[in-house]
């Protein structure tokens, strides 16, 4: 495998075009800055070189760190660079203290590292197109922001924005205009003309400061983030480049930094199915899709797919539901006109790629349905069964089901091998994640279309097996379970869900229970009862609740109360509903149980999902333990500072967990029993992530 490089050629103006290689984005690994460093010091030796221009190759300027190093510095497999050898050594020392002018040439993307190596030049020059960014607390590292490349030019990051074919022309004529002094040589370090008096400076950090803690509680790298800012305005920049590479330096080695570069290769490794991926298969083209069902589900769905320009039927039963859903898409759209995130004429052009549709004439060259209606086995198994009639050979037929076995759906058909799972979070054109569900005879071919559709619509798709909730539902299902047993116990509701968004939920089990409905809530426990008995807590509260017609937030009455603007607010009559659960279930108030501090409430939310994760990877429902990560991320909000529940469960170790919970099964019952999986992992010592220890019986 070629080493990352950079080239340099000088031309007979006297101009050295420098230019980073190192697909498939330029990024910066240690070979390439060594490199750099390199093609620098040839430069300032040559006689013939009067100036410097600084470019990446193929339409990129670099997009940043090589981020696989940081893996390897954490595991100790690669050594650290020496303090402060990209910042102070290659970037101030070499590049911005050069004795000949250089000049950035930014095209495609300037990230992190690489837009560092552009404001080191003594001048930027930009498409207006070009991404320009410093995304790093995305990494749990410093520093963090993102521009284009005509707000860039706005913001006086860059000197010049011009169209592409004129990029290295402009550079070039600037970086000679700075050596004859008619354009000025600038060293970005020392430019303070952006820069308010010091009192003044503390006073906008420290708002800063209050900003980052609101948001942020849990993180302390925007902290230091903005420790390292006000030592440069107050001890002057190189104090300032110091004390940024010792703190880059400690939060490398942070369990933050570490969880969160988990994610970012964990994000891209979704997609690399053995026995799928590696077939060599080519997708399909998909040029027209139609969605079944234009409710919630159906309708965002069917947004998703015109957002990303793809020609999309909706079919409803009637002329009345097929208004409602068009009018949801439509809805969804100018909400994004209203945020200024799309223009009048492609609001117009986007709703133009919808046709509604009452019958299935429509069908006759789609290339994939998904279905969205309601969840019932008859009403799917009927659809699937004319889909099958009116749709060419080659078109897929998805389902968004998100309990029903896709088996049972298809039963009636005798097209199993194109019969695959889109399950769609809800918002669908916002959440980010898409499980694809496959049973054992879907065509690798079909999971390949998918996948390629599920990124153009961008989305982060996962492929699971088939079983009752696949890997989210499924693997949170303990998770509302947890909080009614606590609650049936004595640990009061509302702290409950305050200790669970503290630890970085967006909110507590009682409140998603009432976004999602209850009606959903039972729907979806009864299927948990009837496959999964030995291990499900059964709970009155809800159906208590119920028979009051309270519903959730739909109705303004559910756990919490809600105004106009749905605003939440505990509501005092609650402790009927809790105290007659506890009568039917037999159950009495435990002083332990009741006194909880916040760490043990999350524990005992928590530690049933991570056993449910290792059953769902034991089974093989999962490919990898790394998806089931990224599951929990994108589709229930597990903060991704925490790397993921099995990657935050290894944190804590097997051995602590399971004694945990097998303790808590002595006193509490089956719910909390520790499984199989879990129980070898601990006596071993073992990662929870590391997989079954045999092949697994895989229902994929």
């Amino acid at each position: 495998m070629m080493k990352g490089r950079t080239t340099m050629e000088v031309g007979a103006d006297g101009v050295a075009v420098i230019t980073i290689i190192n697909p498939p984005v330029n990024s910066l690994s240690l070979d390439v800055l060594q490199s750099l460093r390199a093609s620098f010091d040839e430069a300032l030796r040559r006689n013939d070189v009067k100036a410097i221009v600084v470019t990446g190759a193929k339409g990129k300027f670099s997009g940043g760190f090589d981020i696989t190093a940081f893996g390897g510095i954490q595991k100790g497999k690669t050594e650290s660079p020496k303090r402060g050898y990209v910042a102070v050594e290659v970037l101030t020392d070499i590049v911005e203290a050069a004795r000949k002018p250089s000049v950035a040439a930014i095209d495609g993307l300037a990230l992190g590292g690489g837009l560092e190596v552009a404001m080191a030049c003594h001048a930027r020059i930009s498409t207006s197109n070009a991404q320009l960014g410093l995304p790093e607390l995305q990494l749990g590292i410093i520093p963090g922001f993102g521009v284009r490349g005509s707000e860039a030019h706005d913001l006086g990051l860059v000197d010049a924005v011009v169209p592409a074919n004129e990029l290295l022309s402009t550079a070039r004529r600037w970086a000679l205009e700075i050596v004859e002094r008619r354009k000025p040589w600038v060293s970005s370090l020392y430019k303070t003309d952006k820069l308010e008096p010091l009192g003044e400076a503390r006073e906008i950090l420290k708002f800063a400061r209050a900003q980052a803690r609101k948001q942020a509680p849990n993180l302390r790298h925007p902290q230091v983030c903005i420790d390292v800012i006000e030592e440069g305005i107050a001890s002057g920049p190189r104090a300032g480049l110091w004390k940024e590479a010792d703190a880059f330096e400690e939060l490398l080695r942070s369990d933050t930094c570490k969880s969160l570069v988990h994610i970012f290769f964990a994000q891209r490794g979704t997609s690399k199915v053995p026995g799928v991926t590696d077939l060599g298969l080519s997708p399909r083209r998909i040029k027209k899709v139609a969605v079944i069902g234009g409710g919630l589900m159906g309708s965002g769905i069917a947004t998703a797919l015109i957002l990303s320009s793809y020609p999309v039927v909706l079919k409803e039963v009637n002329n009345k539901l097929l208004e409602a859903g068009i009018g949801r898409v439509k809805a969804n759209l100018q909400s994004r006109v209203k945020k200024g995130k799309m223009t009048e004429e492609k609001f117009g052009k986007t709703m133009s790629l919808i046709q509604g549709s009452l019958d299935y004439d429509n069908f006759r060259d789609v290339d994939i349905v998904i279905e969205a209606v309601i969840e019932n086995v008859s009403l799917k198994q009927q659809i699937f069964a004319d889909l099958e009639k009116f749709c060419p050979p080659h078109c897929i037929l998805a389902s968004n089901t998100s309990t029903i076995d896709l088996n049972l759906i298809g039963e009636k058909t005798r097209s199993q091998d194109r019969i695959v799972g889109a399950h769609f979070f809800s918002p669908a054109h916002i959440m980010p994640l898409l499980e694809i569900v496959r049973t054992q005879k879907t065509s690798p071919q079909v999971i390949v279309d998918v996948l390629d559709l599920g990124k153009k619509i961008k989305k982060t798709p996962v492929i699971v097996g088939n079983c009752t909730g696949f890997a989210v539902n499924r693997m949170f299902f303990p998770y509302t379970q947890a909080a009614m047993l606590l609650v049936e116990h004595g640990t009061d509701l509302y702290k409950i869900d305050r200790a669970i968004t503290k630890f970085g939920m967006p909110m507590g089990p009682f409140r998603l229970v009432d976004l999602v409905g209850f009606g959903v809530g039972i729907a979806t426990a009864m299927q948990y009862i009837e496959h999964f008995p030995d291990r499900t807590y059964k709970s009155m509260i809800i159906p208590l609740m119920q028979e009051d017609k309270r519903a959730g937030e739909s109705t303004r009455k559910g756990f919490y109360l809600y105004d106009d603007k749905r605003k939440a607010s505990p509501d005092p009559e609650l402790k009927k509903y809790i105290e007659k659960a506890r009568e039917i279930s037999g159950i009495s108030v435990d002083p332990k149980i009741a006194n909880l501090p916040e760490k043990d409430i999350t524990e005992m939310i928590f530690f049933p999902v991570v056993n449910e994760a290792c059953r769902v990877l034991a089974e093989g429902i999962a490919v990898k333990a790394s998806d089931l990560d990224i599951a929990g991320v994108m589709g229930m909000g597990f903060p991704p500072y925490r790397g993921g529940i099995l990657f935050w469960a290894d944190m804590l170790g097997s051995k602590y967990i399971y004694s945990r919970l097998e303790e808590w099964s002595k006193q509490y019952g089956g719910f909390f029993k520790p499984c199989t999986y879990m129980a070898e992992k601990a006596a071993k010592g073992a990662p929870l992530s590391s997989g079954p220890m045999e092949q697994a019986k895989s229902r994929m």
